[in-house]
């Protein structure tokens, strides 16, 4: 179960920000609260993040796609399992004594073969069977033993019906010899005439009532003809109606059943549990092992996952199923988006250039003592964040933070500074679509939906090369994503610019009234000086520009 984690995840196509920023809360928070945080992230990480992860030896968090509640976070009851060749007797009484209503059959690997429910086995009573049913079933003998209570005078206890019907000898001799064929089940008494006649004419097996003992010439024909001899404790009618739940289960079980896996989503359980006649659903992993039973009892009072969000609360940008879990806390600096939650939040929203900061307060807030990798994570995510200062959503809050854990992560500013933008600068090994989606948003001004991506340089040469990548890009990504328009910012980092790629003329307007630009760049693009955050430069007059 995982009722008792809180998963923290940053937005979709995460930003080191995100990705330090969820790690560090995550140990901030499991050291103040003793609760397992974990972090987690909505997306592929980067080359800056990958650097950063690396140089402070820390594990890429887990991947999450959807935070929906699935089969593994609810506690499953545990599976109750039998052979396909356990006898349908048998398979009663062990519903009956782990008082469940469903039985899995699995092979010797625990494979799962099939389910028998006591409804499966109801039928066996009700219904009406061939008398050449248990050779067809092969039956086991060892399972005739077993529901007669019997035992086998002559004959191997480890062989199988292999041929014949099933029939009690009621009549006399005479006419028995007209209806016994090869191989036959004779199901008969303490009548020496009888016996001797089934075995005269290859009987396959004698089940003699009432614990009778034959004498010895039966016992030694039986022999020489290969015929079983079972005797039982039962009366002949009580044996006859008995015979039959020694069929083995696999010859009743369902096969064709529907099962769950563990990262099955409960949304889509419930529908496939509602048109379906079963209680019980094996849980089995990828290799059909059954792990345990997911039941109707299951669904009642779920936990959903618990999540804590930061550098983030919009809906647009949040992981998937981000409306179907609880969300507990929220730490982020942006704008107020459209999150909703369904019981009161911690939530935290301060005007800092980056997240890190924030968390770096909580940690002294709290006289958490920062461990030097968190420190170098958080210090990462700043200088990142703020384009080493260089970015207009720059604080003196961030740049107090960046050196406080400079110095507690043993790193030079500058020095590191650069080697971390050098890593997030070498694109040359990334498809179109990863450079694109490295750090894209979606935004909203009235009714105008658009999408604003971002890449950051140092060197000049690699943004011009880019921007002819990505032309492309931007009207296939406005297409698939149906916003109204896309812009994507190629960020000089060094002289502090921004080349603004536009999807299409509309776009293209709209850029050049927002930034009052008049010479168009490449047929598609705008250069704007002095223009290096999206947060605090590009958004904010985009957005009064589409809502004039």
């Amino acid at each position: 179960m995982n009722n008792d984690k809180v998963y923290v995840i940053g937005h979709k196509h995460p930003d080191t920000d995100s990705i330090c920023s969820a790690i560090a809360y995550a140990y901030l928070r499991k050291k103040v609260t003793g609760i397992n945080y974990v972090p987690v992230r909505a997306g592929k990480i980067n080359a800056e993040t990958a650097f950063v992860l690396d140089r402070f030896g820390t594990e890429v968090p887990m991947y999450m796609e959807d935070v929906r509640t699935q089969v593994k976070d609810v506690q499953i009851s545990p599976a109750y399992s039998g052979h396909a060749d356990m006898s349908v007797r048998q398979a009663w009484q062990k519903l009956q004594e782990e008082k469940i209503s469903t039985l899995t059959i699995v092979d010797k690997n625990e494979k799962l073969l099939g389910l028998i429910t006591k409804g499966d086995i109801a039928k066996t009573y009700m219904g009406v069977y061939d008398s050449t049913v248990l050779s067809e079933n092969r039956t086991p003998y060892k399972n005739i033993l077993e529901t007669l209570n019997g035992e086998m005078l002559v004959g191997d206890p480890n062989g199988v019906v292999e041929k014949g019907k099933v029939l009690i000898a009621a009549a006399n001799p005479d006419l028995m010899e007209e209806y016994i064929e090869d191989g036959d089940m004779v199901m008969l008494g303490d009548r020496y005439e009888s016996q001797l006649c089934a075995i005269e004419m290859n009987a396959g097996c004698l089940i003699i009532s009432m614990n009778t003992q034959p004498n010895d010439t039966i016992l030694k024909l039986a022999k020489e003809h290969n015929c079983t001899i079972i005797r039982t404790p039962y009366d002949t009618f009580i044996a006859a109606r008995l015979l039959n739940q020694s069929m083995t289960v696999g010859h009743f079980m369902v096969e064709d059943m529907k099962t769950f896996k563990r990262e099955d989503f409960i949304e889509d359980v419930k529908n496939i549990m509602a048109n379906n006649r079963h209680r019980a659903f094996p849980v089995v992993d990828n290799k059909g092992k059954v792990l345990g039973m997911f039941t109707r009892h299951n669904l009642i009072d779920l936990d959903k996952k618990k999540v804590a969000l930061v550098d983030h609360n919009e809906i647009g940008q949040a992981v998937g199923g981000i409306t179907d879990c609880e969300i507990v806390e929220i730490v982020d600096h942006h704008k107020l988006g459209y999150v909703q939650s369904i019981r009161p939040v911690y939530f935290r929203c301060q005007p800092v250039g980056c997240t890190a900061t924030i968390i770096y307060q909580m940690y002294r807030e709290n006289k958490i003592e920062i461990p030097a990798n968190m420190a170098g994570l958080m210090c990462s995510a700043i200088l990142s964040d703020t384009l080493m200062y260089r970015s207009p959503t720059c604080t003196p809050l961030d740049r107090m933070a960046a050196e406080a854990l400079a110095k507690i992560a043993g790193i030079e500013v500058e020095d590191y500074a650069m080697q971390m933008f050098e890593a997030g600068s070498d694109l040359n090994s990334k498809s179109d679509a990863d450079i694109f989606y490295q750090d894209f948003k979606k935004f909203s001004a009235g009714n105008t939906q658009f999408g604003v991506g971002q890449i950051t340089s140092l060197d000049a040469r690699a943004l011009k090369k880019i921007r002819t990548r990505l032309a492309n890009m931007v009207t296939k990504a406005k297409a698939e994503h149906g916003l109204d328009m896309i812009f994507f910012m190629l960020t000089n980092i060094l002289d502090e610019s921004t080349l603004v790629l536009c999807s299409d003329d509309q776009a293209l307007e709209v850029a050049c009234r927002c930034f009052g630009v008049s010479e168009v760049k490449y047929g598609d693009s705008i250069f704007v000086a002095n223009m290096v955050s999206r947060k605090k430069q590009f958004i904010p007059k985009m957005v009064g520009a589409l809502q004039e």
